[in-house]
């Protein structure tokens, strides 16, 4: 399959699909920080979604005016219109004439913008023992599977391993507000380290949508 992966840099993902043997292409105005540029397309994403065939794409767009974490800038990014943008462009994404669409953000505004997610997922749900609260908006697929210790019931039916960890470390700060560790510890401050896809998320993605679309279309 021809794959995706709009607004991704880091190629966590895009890696995790050639792994599989599908043709996919990370893209970004940003040259890839990954190690296989020749993956990489550098570029406005809707010229490539708008010029070329894609079977899937997988969309990470910034979420720096989107997320509630953020929620205390809100006032100030509508007033300059960087929020409107922001929205814009998500919108934008989800439209796009690709039949198989996810698009990932964390906690923000786009539930109310648009609609809520899907799915919401932490990393520790996929083998990584951190907390981060993702949302993913999916369109003719179905929501990741993932199996904590009190799934018996999946565990039994599905024949399956647990695919939990522990949730990982938390900073309390005097004020009491917790965070977790490794985002408070994250030295890159412009956001690229802390939005970079977690691994178990990224062979999550790969192995669980390629193997949906493979059964949709009775190729397994």
């Amino acid at each position: 399959m021809r794959i995706l992966l709009a607004c991704e840099e880091s190629q966590a993902v895009c890696s995790e699909f050639r792994k599989l043997g599908h043709e996919a292409f990370s893209c970004d105005i940003l040259p890839t920080s990954g190690n296989n540029p020749e993956w990489h397309i550098q570029d406005d994403v809707f010229n490539v979604i708008n010029n070329q065939h894609w079977d899937i794409m997988i969309g990470f767009p910034p979420c720096t005016h989107l997320a509630v974490s953020g929620a205390r800038h809100f006032k100030k990014k509508i007033k300059d219109g960087r929020q409107q943008k922001a929205v814009k462009f998500f919108k934008k994404l989800w439209n796009s004439p690709i039949h198989y669409i996810a698009i990932e953000n964390p906690v923000g505004i786009m539930s109310t913008k648009l609609r809520p997610p899907d799915q919401y997922i932490h990393p520790y749900y996929f083998g990584d023992p951190y907390q981060k609260k993702t949302g993913l908006w999916l369109k003719n697929l179905e929501p990741l599977r993932h199996i904590s210790e009190g799934d018996q019931l999946k565990i039994n039916e599905l024949n399956a391993e647990v695919t939990h960890t522990h949730k990982g470390e938390f900073v309390t700060f005097s004020s009491g507000k917790k965070m977790a560790k490794w985002y408070h510890e994250a030295k890159d401050k412009t956001g690229h380290k802390r939005s970079k896809t977690f691994p178990g998320i990224a062979k999550a993605i790969a192995t669980q949508f390629s193997r949906q679309i493979k059964l949709k279309q009775n190729l397994v």
